[in-house]
């Protein structure tokens, strides 16, 4: 008898349902049973298709990582292109990509929380923090400061009006609509509060 094949579409299923609430619950509290609630099929058909959690988790996380941090790789490593450049295409790359991406930020923060070499060794920090083209600009620019007091700021400013989003939402601060509007408005403001940094 021939092996039963897999159905591409029942594996995109399962690995959205996987994102989906891994993203609201975390590795640790995820059951296969939920995401296979969450799919819509049974747990055996979930564990023909993926083994065990941890390679589902594997998976989409290390799709998530290269949704977050490929962004931001070609960027930072430009020789071509000056630091304001620089700042206005990852704030505008990043804003645009948590924005069709919203649960990404937490789903990302509670992996560098529980598994921080891990994350570290999968999105190449080391790299991207220390040996790119723009900690050179910025050592250049401000030698008797850190480079990374400006890509902590900047990333920051970028990030947590999404992580806080579901909080403004809540508490009535600010419909969806207008966090959207929010988040496009910020495209510009934080280029412009970065360039008061880098020249004070």
């Amino acid at each position: 008898m021939a092996p039963k094949s897999k159905d591409a579409s029942t594996e995109e299923k399962i690995k959205e349902a996987a994102r989906i609430v891994f993203t609201q619950k975390g590795y640790s509290a995820t059951r296969t049973r939920d995401i296979a609630e969450e799919a819509g099929i049974n747990l055996a058909l979930l564990n023909y298709y993926f083994r065990s959690k941890e390679k589902l988790f594997e998976l989409v996380m290390a799709e998530k990582v290269a949704k977050l941090f490929g962004v931001i790789a070609p960027i930072v490593n430009n020789d071509k292109t000056s630091l304001e450049e620089k700042v206005a295409l990852i704030v505008e790359a990043y804003i645009e990509m948590l924005s069709q991406n919203p649960g990404l930020p937490l789903f990302v923060l509670s992996e560098i929380r529980n598994n921080p070499e891990h994350f570290g060794n999968r999105m190449q920090a080391g790299k991207l923090l220390t040996d790119s083209y723009l900690v050179k600009q910025l050592k250049e620019k401000k030698p008797d400061i850190h480079p990374l007091h400006f890509i902590v700021n900047v990333l920051s400013m970028s990030i947590f009006p999404f992580i806080a989003k579901p909080v403004f939402e809540s508490a009535g601060v600010m419909t969806s609509e207008q966090l959207d509007n929010f988040a496009e408005e910020r495209k510009t403001l934080i280029v412009q509060w970065f360039k008061a940094m880098i020249n004070s």
